[in-house]
């Protein structure tokens, strides 16, 4: 290898000052490197030194023989990003840790994260009200009345904490904020200019992808490791490269690509992997375009949806305030080392996929799963027979679709095309417009839309995740739900599983925003919109394609709408939101809890007191099965974001504490509060535990005494009687939101292990960082009445077989084919210290 790995950094001397020169360090196979893996050998180069930098530049250098690799290289980010509901549990988890730093006479300041940490406030809107002009306000004021004792924790932690940076609600949410604010492509750091790269605690945070910036996101477990100095340790994955030809044909939008993307790569299998976009393809799509489909990467599976920059990068940079000499500075230096888009390239990939985007058409997704590709056609097919399937929800939401001007525009031309004919939304349905940016307020209303859409029921109802996080409020007045009747819910978000939207509503379709629209004057969701058309006006069926706007129309009003100043206005007004400066926050190096608070309690996993929760699990153990589930299980499904069912257990815990039922906020609300979390826990209408036949929600058997109890009286009853407990399911478990709660409340419950066919990725991490072992299966594993699992972990290694054993009822035991899945020599040491927050203290202490 080459002499520069032992020596000082070799730079590129540019005219905005020096570089890491990737090509003195990476030679001839500099462009053989996916580009995903350039930037990650720049990180190593600029990040690290020693033997460190030198094995984990010659690990990357190995991985282009096969395309693949096991090797495990370190990361540091340049910044991180949270959203209110992920930061909210790591601030508690740092604030109970400051506790115990204090409690032991040390100083609780050395817990500070030593980078960016900006937190968006978007993930706690609800659309209370809607179809109305002050619908927008309304619901900023009942969110910060329900939630003013978590914002003012997050004041607190914005001044108690160096480094921290509260955008306050209103501003928008947190991906799109990172398009348009935040993200700088390439900057200055430590007097070395480089490109980009950054992680955030939510899974679309790849979304940033379209603008070239590496990202993806993570729990907020990993985050605090990161938060506090220490490199994120990954295996060099592979990459798949999706190969893109043609143009995408008139009438089809970015929205259709990135649910086609999306079944195509959830066919072909690229779950934890890094996914880049190349071929000449590419270059036909906007920045905007490329965003929405990067924003589905974590639908397709992939850590990452990955674009290069090139000058439409430079394009959308300048669209949004960005200044030319700092536009000029990326293409120098991105140029200069190698990292620029080049249609005609062709890198080495672990696999390549090639998609003609001249074949994409309008579609749709669901009715369960945002890989469940549709025509608009089939749609009627793919719903219950026999059964009524009006609309409750049409809403165009956030961060996948409204990050792109050209959609919003779209919806808005159909729309006044609509109205113009005399159409409105049908009766019964609830429509919402929550758009990702302050600023999509004023390019709508330059482009003369706003009045379009309000006029059917599609005021903006606020900036916020709002319906596509599981926030849309309560279902429309009047509304059956019964066998014969099953409301539906239309949304141009990224998520449709089963109770996402609502716990009540199993069926939901993701589309394009125009769609949406055009769903809401149907009403029905079995309406076929290309035979049957939209609507009936006087006699005459008006046809999808009759509202359907052109793509010079589109552009027409793109031209007129876009101003460059209204970004950092708009952001700029918003961000002095009165009543959130208004919030009193408490001031002091540890955070003044208040033992009566339903909202904030510090959780005993964060406390050396606690050795249940602070040693590890590993070990040699037999246990019960707590929950035997099935596949696609979601993190919705594990720690639900929606709201509190009145009628419910978690509801009369919260009464007991002097709680109104009826105004409970949300699940995602609860999660300063540890113990509404572990009656959270699993709580999902739609999840089925196989222990046994109709268990209620959150129940389960306790298979010694045989009878159905709450899972966190079960759990401590195994727990009393110093029994194990494990949780077994089937393929792609921990599927959605990248929710540390989701591994929290397993580890409240006692879980040690979970087995299943296989992990997403962020649960994975989570688990880990809870210290629970994720244990992949060669195959399903049946467990009849009164069965057992004994595992063996004490001599755990990455990625290695494990001893695992089914005792069945008759105490026969059976040899049980599995391994760790466990990627890293770090993420052993964080099972072995019993999980990130105590692997973070033992430091400290």
């Amino acid at each position: 290898m080459q002499n520069q790995f032992t020596s000082n950094i070799s730079a590129l001397h540019l005219s905005m000052g020096k570089a890491v020169d990737l090509k003195a360090y990476l030679g001839e196979h500099l462009t053989r490197l996916p580009v995903v893996l350039r930037l990650l050998a720049e990180n190593v180069i600029r990040k690290q030194t020693g033997s460190v930098r030198d094995e984990a530049l010659h690990a990357i250098l190995a991985w282009l023989p096969q395309a693949s690799s096991e090797a495990e290289i370190p990361f540091v980010p340049a910044r991180v990003l949270m959203h209110d509901t992920t930061s909210t549990p790591a601030l508690v988890d740092i604030a109970a840790m400051r506790d115990a730093l204090a409690q032991a006479g040390l100083d609780p300041k050395v817990l500070n994260p030593s980078m960016p940490v900006d937190i968006s406030v978007d993930h706690s809107l609800a659309v209370e009200e809607y179809a109305h002009p002050k619908a927008a306000v309304h619901n900023l004021a009942h969110e910060l009345r329900r939630n003013q004792e978590r914002y003012r924790f997050l004041r607190w932690a914005s001044t108690a904490l160096d480094n921290v940076r509260v955008h306050p609600p209103g501003t928008g949410i947190m991906h799109t904020l990172n398009m348009e604010q935040l993200a700088s492509v390439v900057h200055c750091t430590q007097g070395w200019w480089a490109p980009e790269m950054m992680l955030g605690t939510d899974s679309h945070t790849p979304m940033i992808n379209g603008l070239g910036v590496l990202a993806w996101g993570v729990g907020g477990l990993e985050a605090q490791t990161v938060m506090f100095g220490l490199p994120t340790m990954l295996r060099i994955p592979d990459v798949i490269g999706v190969k893109l030809t043609g143009q995408l044909p008139t009438g089809v939008l970015a929205t259709d690509l990135a649910l086609t993307v999306t079944k195509v790569l959830r066919s072909v299998g690229v779950t934890g992997e890094f996914v880049e976009f190349f071929g000449p393809g590419v270059a036909s799509l906007s920045a905007g375009e490329r965003a929405v489909v990067a924003n589905m990467a974590p639908e397709y599976g992939a850590s990452t949806g990955f674009f290069p920059a090139d000058a439409h990068t430079l394009d959308y940079l300048r669209m949004t305030g960005r200044s030319d000499e700092h536009c000029a500075q990326c293409q120098t230096l991105l140029q200069a080392q190698g990292l620029w888009f080049d249609p005609l390239a062709s890198p080495c990939y672990s696999q390549v996929v090639t998609l003609d985007l001249a074949s994409i058409v309008q579609s749709a997704a669901g009715p369960k799963r945002p890989q469940d590709l549709l025509s608009l056609s089939d749609i009627p097919a793919s719903l219950p027979k026999a059964v009524h399937t009006p609309i409750a929800y049409a809403a165009i939401t956030s961060c996948t679709n409204t990050s792109d001007p050209r959609l919003l525009i779209a919806a808005g031309l159909l729309a006044r095309k609509a109205r113009a004919l005399g159409l409105r939304a049908a009766a019964g349905v609830k429509t919402s417009l929550t758009p990702g940016s302050p600023a999509a307020a004023s390019y709508l209303q330059r482009a003369g839309l706003l009045d379009d859409l309000a006029a059917l029921g599609f005021d903006i109802a606020g900036f916020g995740c709002a319906t596509c996080i599981g926030n849309p409020g309560p279902l429309p007045a009047g509304l059956r739900l019964d066998e014969q009747h099953q409301p539906v819910a239309i949304l141009s978000g990224n998520r449709n599983f089963p109770g996402r939207v609502h716990p009540e509503l199993e069926l939901a379709f993701i589309m394009s925003p125009p769609l949406v629209v055009a769903y809401a004057i149907a009403g029905d969701a079995k309406r076929n919109l290309i035979n049957e058309g939209v609507a009936e006006r006087q006699g005459h069926r008006i046809s999808l394609a009759e509202l359907w706007p052109s793509g010079a129309e589109i552009d027409a009003a793109l031209a007129l709408a876009l101003h460059r100043d209204d970004f950092s206005t708009d952001f700029a007004k918003a961000s002095q939101n009165a009543a959130w400066h208004a919030l009193a926050a408490p001031q002091g190096e540890c955070f003044p809890w208040d033992p009566t608070s339903t909202n904030l309690r510090p959780p005993p996993f964060a406390s050396p007191t606690e050795p249940a929760f602070f040693d590890s699990q590993l070990g040699d153990y037999t246990a019960h099965p707590l929950l035997l589930l099935g596949d696609d299980v979601t993190t919705d499904h594990l720690s639900p974001a929606s709201a509190i069912p009145p009628e419910s257990l978690v509801a009369d815990f919260l009464v007991t504490k002097g709680d109104k039922r009826h105004d409970l906020n949300v699940f995602a609300s609860r999660r300063g509060n540890w113990e509404v979390m572990l009656r959270a826990a699993f709580h999902a209408k739609t999840l089925r535990n196989r222990l046994a036949e109709h268990l209620p929600t959150a129940h389960t058997l306790h298979v010694p005494s045989g009878t159905v109890m709450p899972l966190w009286e079960a759990a401590e009853r195994y727990r009393a009687a110093g029994q194990s407990v494990v949780v077994v399911a089937g393929e792609r478990y921990g599927m959605g939101s990248s929710r540390d709660w989701a591994a929290k409340g397993q580890r409240l419950l006692g879980i040690r292990a979970v087995l299943a066919m296989s992990f997403e990725r962020i649960h994975r991490a989570n688990l880990i960082g809870m210290g629970i072992l994720p244990i992949l299966l060669d195959y399903p594993l049946h467990m009849q009445a009164g069965a057992q699992v004994h595992i063996n972990t004490n001599t755990l290694a990455a990625r290695a077989p494990l001893a695992v054993t089914l005792i069945d009822g008759q105490g026969a035991r059976h040899a049980i084919k599995a391994k760790a899945a466990v990627e890293t020599h770090m993420e052993v040491e964080l099972l072995n210290a019993g999980g990130v927050i105590p692997f973070i203290l033992k430091q400290h202490l």
